[in-house]
């Protein structure tokens, strides 16, 4: 951090200080931290550093103290790993949001300038430590078979557990002449079995996933679906 002030014989004083130098206590001081919200609606709050799928929506607070009678210009700079001095996106709110939908470790480095009258103290890159959300790489694989028959378990055709980073997905159930019986767009969610509410006999049924990940890679999965109403998790 640096305190600038201008003195009567208009010589500029720069001194550099620790924050927890003597002007701490009515010095503007900053403490950036994140919290992170996923598609499920869970949030982390009061955060450095994450790791997680994509979509990820992001709230970053300055945690700015003593700012009274004091001006401010804020600075959040996003950027990818060795491309410090070219962000690919600048925030100018003391708190911002954003989400993250690419794939990678995305930084997120807070500069802070306070000015009161010809007094000024400025935070810059080694004053605070990048915040670092990490969004992993793109997964998604579809199971062969479920029974729904209401024992609680593989009652719900949907994408395996373990799926990361899907922001697109669409997924569509036929049955073998062709006629779709069902379709969603949440990894989450899935098909229960049934057609217009009533449950479609036991056999072979196909699905067709077209996906996309954070990481650009999409997914085109066919494959049959065997629907096994007689099967218990019991027998196992």
């Amino acid at each position: 951090m640096r305190i600038g002030i201008l003195h009567t014989s208009l010589i500029t004083a720069i001194l550099s200080i620790s924050p927890i130098a003597v002007y701490a206590d009515f010095t503007p001081t900053i403490n950036p931290t994140a919290s992170a919200t996923t598609s499920d609606g869970t949030t982390e709050e009061g955060i450095t550093t994450y790791s997680g799928s994509a979509p990820i929506t992001c709230t970053f607070n300055a945690n700015t103290l003593n700012r009274a009678g004091w001006t401010a210009h804020y600075e959040w700079h996003f950027y990818t790993a060795g491309e410090t001095k070219t962000p690919y996106l600048i925030r100018y709110e003391e708190n911002t949001s954003y989400t993250f939908k690419e794939s990678g470790t995305h930084y997120i480095q807070l500069y802070a300038t306070f000015t009161n009258g010809s007094d000024s103290v400025i935070w810059q890159k080694e004053d605070t430590n990048p915040i670092t959300i990490t969004i992993s790489e793109s997964k998604l694989e579809m199971p062969n078979a479920f029974s729904p028959n209401g024992d609680g378990v593989n009652d719900i055709y949907k994408a395996k557990s373990g799926y990361q980073s899907i922001v697109e997905f669409k997924a569509y159930i036929f049955n073998r002449w062709g006629q779709k019986l069902y379709e969603w767009d949440d990894p989450a969610e899935g098909w229960n079995g049934t057609f217009h509410g009533n449950p479609v006999k036991e056999g072979v049924y196909f699905v067709l996933v077209k996906a996309k990940g954070a990481d650009g890679h999409t997914f085109n999965i066919r494959r049959d679906v065997n629907l096994l109403r007689g099967y218990s998790n019991a027998h196992e």
